[in-house]
């Protein structure tokens, strides 16, 4: 379509027209076009509210800056006792000025949108600290000062500890609070009814990040008519042409638009303007909805912006890096827990007749069948009775699972609540049979009915924990635990084998759907 001369200098008028579901433009009268004349400078362009903040967001930003303030304070008052200069102005100066670099740097890590999510917060604060280490390093060469070299190394190390530790605190605080519903953030989505169901599942299920649909938009569904009132318990507000409207009525904080076919270039750009001059993000979720992370690249060919997904990892020297850190890891482990090892096998003995070890054959790297060891938690023959009409399989999918089952022996309860019956497979770690982390080894009967996209789990070794172990263990169906697996394989790093093996301490203290 092309724009004439007062359309481009009154940007206004044409969003007052908006795609309707045939394509073809509706005029916007009434309220709405009045709230848009209204909300507009004599320039044509409306009023920015993107920096606007909700209350809680103004008290969580204000008290992370008030650690972030404290935090920097203490490194610089520890820095003066460890590594201060001879005179005392040098002393203020070198305070004064690493204070001023660090607090510089880290303004941009304070903002509203990027608090409590985890990794990017913590990406904004890494580079913040690098950046106050840059200013610093500049200006000990610039003054020929080399004492600042000694200041950096003290200060710098324990403001970043400290800046880490206390948003830590703060975010895990955060996160109990939206747990119970709290300190959500208000969106409003659009797509169709099955791409919204599994939306919905999602946010609710990391309920963490903060997103909360509040209110659905989709196709067939008028605002005078119902179709369909309610997904998954959220209301149906409108049909997909109504979402800017009802975004600006009850004063979302996002869209969040679910790629179908309905939303063209044309649709996604005509929303993108009726949005401007709210405090109304618009976000976008792609069909790859578990490809993330360093995967994703943004490009820009020709003014369009174009997502370039990169293969996997899964040869090269990252996975060298990998299997040499789980080798190296298990090795270490097996020496420091020696001693607890040989504990409960004595308790095994102990406590019931049968070997120590229950071995089992999973399925591994390629396909590779393997023998993994566990401690042994059940009686002798168990496995013969694994389809007694008495028990109760609460498994996931093909695998057998009983929240109470009479077959487990009483130490073998506190050893499956506490996962410590898993600690042998760090033998199978060491031989590399499997990894640290790692997709759930299935059983060889179990493949048999796997569908065709299963076996990706195959193309890495197993893990003894994983994405699965630290969302429910055995509380997940079987359809989210392969998710889950599939999400590891493709997403793989060594920053997310970090990130799991910190989430397992607290996954199995927590002893949540372990049994």
């Amino acid at each position: 379509m092309r724009l004439s001369s007062r359309q481009r200098e009154h940007p206004v008028e044409l969003r007052q027209k908006i795609p309707a579901a045939g394509g073809s433009g509706q005029e916007v009268s009434g309220a709405g076009a009045t709230e848009v004349r209204r909300d507009a400078r004599r320039d044509g362009a409306p009023r920015s509210h993107s920096a606007r903040a909700l209350p809680w967001e103004r008290r969580y930003r204000s008290l992370v800056a008030l650690g972030d303030v404290t935090a920097t304070g203490l490194a610089v008052a520890g820095g003066t006792v460890i590594s201060a200069p001879s005179e005392p102005w040098r002393t203020v100066l070198f305070a004064a000025v690493t204070a001023a670099a660090l607090l510089v740097g880290l303004v941009p890590a304070w903002d509203h949108r990027i608090l409590g999510q985890g990794a990017e917060e913590f990406h904004r604060l890494g580079r913040a600290l690098l950046t106050a280490a840059v200013l610093l390093a500049f200006g000990a060469v610039a003054a020929g000062v080399g004492q600042l070299r000694g200041w950096i190394f003290a200060v710098l190390p324990s403001a970043a500890v400290l800046c880490l530790l206390q948003r830590y605190v703060l975010r895990k605080l955060l996160h109990r609070k939206r747990a119970a519903g709290r300190c959500m953030l208000p969106v409003i989505a659009a797509g169709d009814p099955e791409a919204l169901r599994d939306l919905i599942a999602r946010t609710r299920r990391e309920s963490h990040l903060g997103w909360q649909i509040r209110a659905v938009c989709t196709a067939g569904r008028s605002g005078s008519g119902a179709d369909v009132d309610q997904i998954d318990s959220v209301p149906v507000v409108g049909s997909l042409g109504d979402v800017a409207r009802q975004a600006r009525l009850d004063a979302y904080r996002a869209v969040m638009i679910s790629a179908d076919g309905y939303w063209t270039r044309q649709r996604l750009q005509w929303l993108s303007w009726e949005l401007e001059g709210t405090a109304t993000e618009m976000v976008v979720a792609p069909v790859l909805m578990d490809i993330a992370g360093p995967r994703v690249h943004v490009s820009e060919v020709l003014g369009m912006p174009l997502l370039r997904l990169s293969e996997p990892v899964l040869t090269g020297p990252r996975l060298f890096v990998k299997s040499v850190m789980d080798r190296t890891g298990a090795l270490f482990l097996l020496l420091a827990l020696s001693p607890l090892l040989l504990v409960i096998a004595a308790g095994i003995k102990l406590d019931s007749a049968g070997p120590v070890f229950y071995r089992q054959r999973r399925v591994g790297h390629n396909g590779h069948v393997f023998t993994m060891l566990k401690f042994r938690t059940m009686v002798t023959g168990a496995d013969a009775s694994s389809s007694d009409g008495e028990l109760i399989d609460e498994g996931a999918g093909p695998l057998f699972k009983s929240r109470c089952d009479p077959r487990v022996t009483g130490l073998g309860s506190v050893l499956r609540s506490y996962s410590l019956d898993e600690l042998p497979q760090l033998v199978n770690v060491l031989v590399g049979d499997m990894s640290l982390v790692g997709p759930r080894p299935p059983l060889p009967n179990e493949t048999e009915s796997y569908e065709p996209e299963m076996h990706r789990r195959f193309l890495v070794r197993p893990g003894m924990t994983g994405l699965w172990q630290v969302s429910g263990r055995s509380d997940l169906s079987w359809a989210e635990s392969v998710r889950l697996d599939l999400r590891y394989v493709e997403n793989w790093s060594l920053t997310l084998d970090g990130m799991i093996l910190w989430k397992t301490v607290r996954a199995v203290m927590s002893r949540e759907g372990a049994y």
